[in-house]
This record gives structure tokens, sequence and C-alpha cells, in this order.
């Protein structure tokens, strides 16, 4: 049955229109008559969004979370595709341990899953896994939650993603100082590099000049250095100075700043009680972006570039444009609505995080996947647990 989302704030990397949108067998079609309208009332329609990296715990932490339950936390935030990392139990090393868990979410038929792989056995820098097998199933490989102390590791991962076509993306802890060895690496090798869940103005001013030599590597940020500072909870890399956050921001407004991404990462009340570090934040990740962008006056269409197009053509998935022949991965999305973060409202299995009582700003209303609606506000929560 094909469908016209009517009287929209149409939003995507190219900028805003109001109009219409139209789906037909699972894409956005041309301008046609539709089995279905339903007026919007000018809300927003984004893509939706693609979070380069997180962390759902499957297989082999179930207290902590499941792919089920992350990905119904995931829709309701607005998230169609998900990056999971590999620091599972056990960890996702080969390629039918990657074929398996993207199975799994298929027949979930909630998000696409890009299920990363490990860069070394038991994500050690040690011994790597079999980069061009694994690079036929997955496009990114990463050692995240563990540092790459190696130089010889990093240099060999580099010029494999070089050769292969992956995309790595680093853990970097100490952060200014792997950032700093992994760009002189790149200055050496060349690759495909993906810094993770930059935090630093030093880190943004080196990554800075990296691009200004013509140097191909990417970054993002997640939701709580955007939001968060000068707090003690544990999240790794930790939150920084107010001065931090300010230059982070700046950054994004510039174009340094490639991506945003959760870095979703749950715990049980004993492993957060334990000292681990982690935050949830599928549920209101969206929220927080909305909150600081408008408020710091940088258009949604910056947004929808950062959480979908790049990631989108990092990956490989498409153009994720509202436009005519892309997979109908939608959402519907109040950007004024102004809520409160609770942790009782969360929909991960793990509620971690230090943003309780906090206001953000945009409310998903409805999650669109492949042209079938998989969330909307109000539905189904009974079965998010």
């Amino acid at each position: 049955m094909s469908l016209r989302l009517a009287n929209a704030r149409l939003i995507d990397c190219s900028g805003e229109r109001q109009g219409d949108v139209c789906i037909d067998g699972g894409k956005i079609v041309s301008d046609m008559p539709c089995d279905e309208t339903v007026d919007v009332g000018g809300l927003a329609v984004l893509p939706a969004l693609i979070d380069i990296h997180c962390h759902l715990r499957d297989p082999g932490y179930p207290k902590k979370e499941t792919m089920e339950t992350g990905m119904r936390a995931a829709v309701a935030g607005g998230f169609g595709t998900l990056v999971a990392m590999a620091n599972t139990l056990p960890v996702i090393r080969t390629p039918e341990q990657v074929m398996a868990n993207q199975k799994k979410a298929r027949d979930l038929g909630l998000c696409t899953l890009i299920q990363a792989a490990a860069a070394g056995m038991d994500l050690k820098d040690e011994t790597p896994t079999d980069y061009e097998a694994l690079s036929k199933v997955t496009r990114v490989i990463s050692n995240d939650g563990k540092t790459i102390f190696s130089d010889d590791f990093m240099r060999n991962l580099l010029l494999a993603s070089q050769k292969y076509g992956f995309i790595v993306s680093t853990h970097c802890q100490p952060e200014r100082e792997i950032v700093a060895r992994d760009i002189k690496l790149l200055r050496e090798v060349g690759g495909r590099l993906h810094v993770g869940h930059i935090s630093r103005r030093e880190t943004l001013d080196m990554i800075r000049k990296a691009k200004q030599e013509g140097l191909g590597l990417t970054c993002e940020v997640t939701p709580h250095h955007l939001f968060g500072y000068d707090n003690d909870y544990k999240v790794n890399p930790p939150l920084r100075t107010k001065d931090d956050v300010k230059a982070l921001i700046e950054g994004i407004s510039e174009g340094v700043i490639d991506c945003v991404g959760t870095d979703h990462a749950p715990h049980t009340s004993a492993d957060k009680k334990a000292g681990m570090a982690g935050i949830s934040n599928f549920d209101y990740a969206l929220g927080v972006y909305i909150r600081v962008f408008t408020d710091n006056g940088i258009p949604l269409s910056t947004l929808s570039r950062m959480g979908a197009l790049t990631p989108a053509a990092l990956l490989g998935t498409g153009c994720a444009r509202i436009t005519s022949g892309q997979s109908a991965d939608l959402i519907l999305v109040d950007p004024d609505a102004a809520w409160t973060i609770r942790t009782g409202e969360m929909r991960s299995r793990s509620h971690n995080t230090p943003f309780a009582g906090r206001k953000v700003k945009g409310r998903v209303l409805s999650t669109m996947l492949r042209g079938e609606v998989v969330y909307r506000a109000g539905e189904n929560k009974e079965q998010d647990g």
C-alpha cells in the first residue's frame, strides 16, 4: 500500500522544505496518487538516524542488554541502523559470528545491524583477525573498548583498511596521545581511520590540522560529551570541561566533526556501582542533539548530515536523503517538544545515565524502516523490557 505523508517539514542534509513524501514498496517515490494520505500537520520528517558507534552486548550479556531491548530503545529514539561494537562474549572476530548477529537482527525486523568485528583476537593488539574475510561481511573493524597501543599493529591495520576497504574505528585512551600517534601513522601509510568519541579541544585541533593537510580521516562526538561536563560520572572517555564542550560544538559548526555517535554502552546497576564505564542513551540521544544544535544556532540539516548522510556514506548503505529511490527509513519528529529524561521511561534494559531530570528537545513520534512503522509513540512499551 502506498502512503503520502502530507504537510511535512522535510529535513535532510540538503536543508529544509515544506512538502509531502510518498512511499511505495518500502521506498521513497516521486509524487504520485497514494492509497492513504496522513496529514502530519507541519511536523518534521527526517531520514532515520544511523548510529555509527554503539554496544548491544549481544551475545553474552543479557542482563545489560539484548539485541531486542537495545533495538526497541533505538527505534524509539529515531535510529534505523546501528553499528554494534565487537566487545561481546564471545568477542565477535569471525565472518560467521558477524553474519549470525546480522541474521538475528534481520529476524527481529527492527534496526538494520552492521556488526563490527574485532581487529585483534580477544580485542588484543597482538594477533590480527582475518581482515580480508571480515571485509566481505562488515565495513567496520574495531577493538573498541580497548586501545590499540602497538604501533606496528595499528600500522598494519591501517594498511589493511586501505587494501580491503573497511573503516578502522578507534578507541583512544589516553586520547590525545593515541590520536596523535594514529594521525602520524595515517600520514605514513594511509588508510581509513575513524576516530571514536572525541572529547577534548586539543583532539579536535589535531583532527582539524590533519584534515587541512588533506589526510582522509573522520571522527565522531557523542551526545554526552556535548551535554555534560565537570561531572565524574564514569564514561570512556570521561566527561571533560565546559571549554571542551564549547570546542566540540564549534567543531560541529565548522564541519570538522563528521558524525554523531551514541556510544550507547548499557550496564547493570551493580556494574555501575563497581565502577564500570558506560552510559545508556538510545532513548534520549536525539533529544540531546536537537537541544544542543538549536541552542547553538546549528540547523537540523547539519544534524541530518552528521547523523545520517555521512555515516551512510562511510558504511556504504545509501545516501540517507529524502529523495526518490531511497529506502523509506524515516522518522516523524516534533522538534519543538520539550521533555525531561526519566529513567523509568527508558526502553533500554539498562538505565545508566547522569542526565535524569535534564530537559531535552525533540520527540520521536514514529519510526519507519523500509516503509513499515516499527515504532509509534505510546504503543507497545510493555514489549521493550
